[in-house]
């Protein structure tokens, strides 16, 4: 097994991402014949029926998470909440799941999302190097057109 560090957590529900500021964070890959892992966060109990009421559903969640460093590229996991406990006015929620893509999309998904903004030539350039770097969050959902 390996272990990470969570830097961030967003969750598409409904096609848009959803921010969720988290204190502390931990993915495991379990390596294991069934490419499980599990992330568990812990946050503010802000948000406790937004995640009770996903627990309940029959579907998977998609989730993204910054591992290590926040300069990383988000990994997109399709999870089920496995446990959901209150402590100190706080919460732990614990994912489990899948990898959901095994090679990086970032660029091409960046890239696609300016170009639906409106962006071209060396304005498009100019915004596709600066969130390169600043690495603003795009859903993993989204097709890239390219």
């Amino acid at each position: 097994m390996k272990t990470f560090k969570v830097i961030s957590l967003q969750v598409v529900d409904n096609d848009e991402l959803q921010d969720f500021e988290i204190e502390d964070g931990l993915i495991i890959n379990k390596e294991d014949e069934k490419g499980t892992w599990l992330v568990e966060t812990y946050m503010s109990q802000d948000h406790i029926e937004f995640f009770q009421k996903v627990q309940q559903r029959e579907d998977d969640l998609e989730i993204q998470v910054v591992i290590s460093h926040k300069a990383n590229d988000p990994a997109a996991f399709m999870t089920s909440i496995r446990c959901i406990k209150k402590m100190n006015g706080r919460m732990s929620i614990l994912f489990e799941g899948k990898l959901k893509k095994q090679r990086n999309e970032y660029a091409e998904l960046l890239l696609d999302d300016l170009l639906q903004k409106g962006y071209s030539g060396d304005e498009l350039v100019k915004e596709f190097r600066e969130k390169m770097v600043s690495k603003p969050r795009i859903p993993a959902t989204s097709k890239p057109s390219v």
